[in-house]
């Protein structure tokens, strides 16, 4: 970092983990958004993070084998334009009315994250000594959160406050014409806050086309098929992939109900109700700064079994207790949730050396996990009329990630 170009490189890489983080939570509250403006069951709303997380299973080995072709710059250069372009459709989504057209426009602003991830990740990985490589990730994903924090804010003020109080058995009274002009208005003030995204991204595709980006230190040019069988043998690569699914499956899941769930059990509108998944954001904002410093002293595989173990008390006290002391416990779960995407990537990516970019991309698939946890949850939410027992599903979750950092520490221990 010793010219004005690579620190530069180094802060706009940095600003697409918060330009994510931004996007990924203004998804989470169109969950509620949604179920209200179209009257849908949580079922219907999960089709949300479906094609989300979708996009992001789909284009995660195209986006690998591109970037492996090309370089890590060209690859984010295509991820913020499919980014933009997502972002846009809102427009003419806005007019249709569609649920579809959104659930299209939604598919394909993922798949440019998608493919941002998979090329910002292992770059940060790149940019040094492996030793180091997983708190390296957490620092720079210690930016994702405030983007979290600032997409559920303009979701708050932008679009959770334009909702109309009407509630779904008072617009199945509706005529026609009134229900259509209710839900415009709603629907403008989506589109308005995806659209404002979109001028901000053109922005920053802007500046990183015309910064010159480190040079690749990965070499990674060799055959493809080669680099499936290894990764495929490595034991703690594949428990990574499986336990990044059913992690990313559990902070979807958390996350996207939360609003719901405060709601059901605090008797508050959308609007208010929001007030506490910021709360949550900022808990796992502030402890993913704490975290990347303890590191320094306790091992990242301790870290991550200590806090799933304390997530799966947390969730459980969700699922049988309410009120304050479960909506307290649910923004809890956020604190012990920071560390785990950048802890699990970074242990399943060590050792993986010319494979990392293909294996990069195996971790970035395994983000469906999303979609398929938090649609479950939404069915066993409308199967037994109540969403604290739907939490049931990211408790399970957090014991698969407890596993894995069982496993890591047994893995370490057996290479001193």
């Amino acid at each position: 970092m010793t010219t004005r170009n690579t620190r530069l490189s180094i802060i706009l890489i940095t600003s697409l983990f918060f330009l994510w983080g931004l996007a990924n939570n203004m998804t989470d509250t169109l969950l509620a958004a949604f179920k209200k403006i179209m009257s849908m069951t949580d079922a219907q709303t999960s089709l949300i993070q479906m094609s989300f997380y979708g996009a992001y299973f789909l284009l995660a080995l195209p986006a690998a084998l591109y970037i492996r072709r090309f370089t890590y710059k060209s690859g984010i250069l295509l991820g913020l334009g499919l980014f933009t372009l997502g972002a846009l459709l809102f427009y003419p989504a806005s007019g249709t009315m569609v649920y579809g057209h959104f659930l299209t426009a939604l598919f394909i602003l993922a798949g440019g994250l998608s493919i941002l991830e998979t090329a910002a990740n292992p770059f940060i990985l790149s940019l040094g000594p492996e030793s180091t490589a997983t708190r390296r990730l957490n620092l720079a994903q210690s930016f994702n959160p405030i983007g979290s924090i600032t997409g559920v804010i303009i979701s708050k003020f932008i679009i959770l406050s334009a909702l109309n109080r009407a509630g779904s058995d008072e617009r199945a009274t509706m005529d026609s014409a009134t229900l259509q002009q209710v839900q415009s208005a709603e629907l403008s003030a989506v589109m308005q806050a995806y659209v404002g995204l979109a001028v901000v991204l053109v922005l920053v595709w802007l500046m990183i086309r015309l910064v010159r980006m480190p040079t690749d230190t990965d070499t990674d040019r060799g055959n493809v098929r080669q680099a499936f069988l290894r990764l495929v043998r490595n034991k703690n690569y594949v428990f990574g992939v499986v336990a990044q699914f059913f992690y990313v499956g559990a902070q979807i899941g958390v996350w996207s109900y939360t609003i719901r769930y405060v709601m059901q059990e605090l008797q508050l509108d959308e609007e208010n109700a929001s007030n506490y998944y910021i709360a949550a954001l900022v808990a796992f904002t502030v402890f993913r700064f704490i975290t990347t410093g303890l590191m320094k002293y306790v091992k990242p595989y301790n870290l991550l079994t200590i806090l799933s173990v304390i997530a799966i008390g947390l969730t459980f006290i969700v699922s049988f207790s309410g009120a304050y002391v479960g909506v307290y416990a649910l923004v809890a779960i956020s604190a012990c949730m920071s560390l785990m995407f950048p802890t699990i990537y970074g242990l399943a990516s060590e050792g993986l050396g010319e494979d990392r970019k293909i294996g990069g991309s195996g971790l970035i698939m395994a983000i469906l996990g999303g979609a398929v946890m938090t649609y479950f949850q939404g069915l066993i939410s409308d199967h037994y009329g109540s969403i604290n027992i739907s939490y049931l599903v990211p408790l399970v979750c957090f014991a698969v990630v407890a596993l894995y950092g069982v496993y890591n520490r047994a893995l370490n221990f057996r290479k001193l």
